[in-house]
Order: structure tokens, then sequence, then C-alpha cells
């Protein structure tokens, strides 16, 4: 373990922790600070200026990460009749309606999204207890629940991730992997900005982004200047 700490220690006097970088600067400095042996992920989180316990301040949706997150997303696709086909057409994982909620109900969890359709919901609302605490309930607002699942699919192998504040007022992201090219973090992270701007709930006061800072899974955290995206 010292080995490792060693090592954060080195690249946390890399970040100057009183500072707010330009987003470009900010991305060469976790590219430079991953201190992890594997090709890490990296992560911006906003603090925001919301009160998440208020209905009109809820923030979640989802969003198309144009070079999307450097991870392919296991899609399960809940549904029948027809869109059975299309779902298998558009390259859904695993396709099913019964089968597949049985085996989650069992403990089975080889997947990375669900998408379902309105008519199947009344079914999969019976795995709410289990799906809800590890965030995997489909939900329109993030598109899951829809009749259109090649779009649904598509946009999730695309690299679609998903935003929720959490009851502290923050919300973390994925925006790619340390050996992503900077140009392609820098624009990941322009376009997860740009959609926390336009969600900013309207009964919002005060500053609305409170911090902003991306971080690699095992690198310190490195604040960004909003000003300068």
């Amino acid at each position: 373990m010292a080995k490792k700490g060693k090592k954060y220690l080195e690249a946390i006097k890399l970040v100057d922790r009183t500072k707010a970088y330009s987003i470009q600067e900010a991305v060469e400095l976790v590219q430079k600070t991953s201190t992890a042996k594997f090709d890490a992920s990296v992560e911006v989180a906003f603090r925001l200026g919301v009160d998440p316990k208020k209905a009109d301040q809820q923030i979640r949706g989802a969003v198309v990460l144009p070079h999307g997150t450097g991870k392919v997303q296991r899609v399960l696709v809940f549904a029948k009749g027809e869109k059975i086909k299309e779902a298998e057409a558009a390259g859904a994982d695993y396709v099913g309606d019964a089968e597949y909620i049985n085996k989650i109900q069992q403990g089975w969890f080889d997947f990375d999204v669900i998408v379902a359709t309105p008519d199947m919901m009344g079914e999969v609302g019976k795995l709410g207890r289990v799906l809800g605490p590890k965030g995997l309930m489909p939900n329109p607002k993030t598109g899951t629940v829809t009749f259109d699942v090649t779009k649904a699919v598509n946009e999730i192998k695309a690299g679609k991730v998903e935003y929720r504040v959490d009851k502290a007022g923050n919300i973390h992201v994925p925006i790619g992997k340390v050996s992503f090219e900077e140009t392609k973090l820098v624009e990941n992270f322009k376009t997860i900005f740009e959609t926390m701007q336009k969600v900013k709930p309207a009964a919002a006061k005060g500053t609305y982004m409170k911090n902003v800072a991306v971080t690699s899974t095992m690198g310190p955290g490195v604040k960004v200047d909003p000003a300068t995206v």
C-alpha cells in the first residue's frame, strides 16, 4: 500500500488545490496524475447550488457523449412481440421478458443498463426493490422507458451517460479514460457541462455551479474554472 501512497503524494504535488484550472489544463493534469496501473476512468463532479429535496430542483437525465466513455455498456431490453426482434437487431446484449425478470430476482446482474418498453413496466416495476438501489431502474427521463428501442440501444452503445443529482447536490459523470486524447476528454467535458447549464432549475437560487472538478479513478481531483469552458 505504501508504494501507491507515495505515487499519490507525488501526483498531488502537481496539483495546486487553491487554483481553478482551464479545462485543457485540468484534463492534462488528470492524465499526468493518474496513479493507477490500469486505464483509469476520468470523471467530472459538479457541486450544484440546488436543493434536491425540492421536487422542482431535481436534476436527472442522460446525454450522449461525442466520444463515448471508453466502456461499452451491456444492454438488457425488456420487450415483447416485434420489439424483441427490433432490440436484437439494434445490438442489445439480452432481450426478453419473464425469464430475465426471474434471473434478476435470483441475483443475476451481468448488464449495465436496462431499456424497457412502456407495456413491460408493470412487470419490471416488481424489480424496483432490487434495481432501485443500484440505479438500474428504467426511467422515461433518461430515455430508457420507450417504444423506440432501436434509438435507445444505439445511443447507449454510442456512449450515453446518465446523470442524477444526489442528496448533497452533487452530480458525478464519467467522461472517458485516461488513455483518451486530451481533445476528446475536453469535448466530452464540454458536452456534459453545457447540458448541466441547460438543465438548471428555474427555482435554483444563488450560485448554480459551486464547484466543478475532474478526477481519475485513483488520482487527485483537479478544480475547473467554469468561466474558461
